[in-house]
């Protein structure tokens, strides 16, 4: 069975993103750079591939569909790109947005736990990535298998936080850890079995 994968940058007080959507205080190093382009280069959108010393066709390592809410959806609409991760299957959840006028891009204004089902139980695929936002993961922590974790050592004071949701206490395992010039770490946790 596929799992559902939160793979997403957090800092020491466990915001994703600032108050307004910044993410560019996240101490950089070519060695996690490299890391991301090699491990995990589904989650490198494609239109900054080629930036990133990537190729446009980069092979999925791990991941295949990706889910995502309308804050992490909307920088690329921002700077005009409607399918920011074409090479792999892409969902927003959203209520409010609307429509999206990229035939690759559905948008999803349902419940997001059923469609995650939905895809978990398909027969073929790779995982699928929750890229965010904080609200979305918190509706999708019961579906959440693994948590893949890239821990920043900054302090972001405010901002969006990695789960946006009530109190609802979830046992995760680490399973591994990978350390970074820039002090940054990436862990990994599965789902605690009773």
């Amino acid at each position: 069975m596929r799992k559902l994968v939160y793979y997403v940058g957090v800092s020491l007080d466990g915001y994703i993103a600032g108050p307004g959507g910044e993410w560019d205080f996240y101490p950089l190093a070519d060695d996690m750079s490299s890391w991301i382009n090699e491990r995990y280069p589904e989650t490198v959108p494609t239109f900054v591939r080629p930036h990133a010393g990537m190729a446009v066709d980069e092979p999925n390592q791990t991941i295949d569909t990706l889910v995502m809410g309308r804050g992490t959806y909307e920088p690329a609409l921002a700077v005009n790109v409607t399918s920011p991760y074409s090479h792999v299957r892409q969902y927003v959840v959203s209520t409010t947005l609307g429509e999206i006028a990229d035939p690759s891009v559905e948008l999803v204004t349902g419940d997001p736990v059923e469609l995650v089902r939905k895809l978990k139980a398909e027969d073929t695929g790779k995982n699928i990535w929750l890229a965010g936002g904080g609200k979305l993961a918190a509706t999708l922590l019961p579906e959440i298998d693994e948590l893949v974790i890239k821990s920043y050592p900054v302090v972001a004071g405010a901002g969006v936080p990695a789960f946006s949701g009530g109190f609802n206490p979830t046992l995760f395992t680490p399973t591994r850890t990978e350390t970074f010039s820039n002090h940054a770490r990436v862990t990994w946790f599965t789902r605690a079995t009773n």
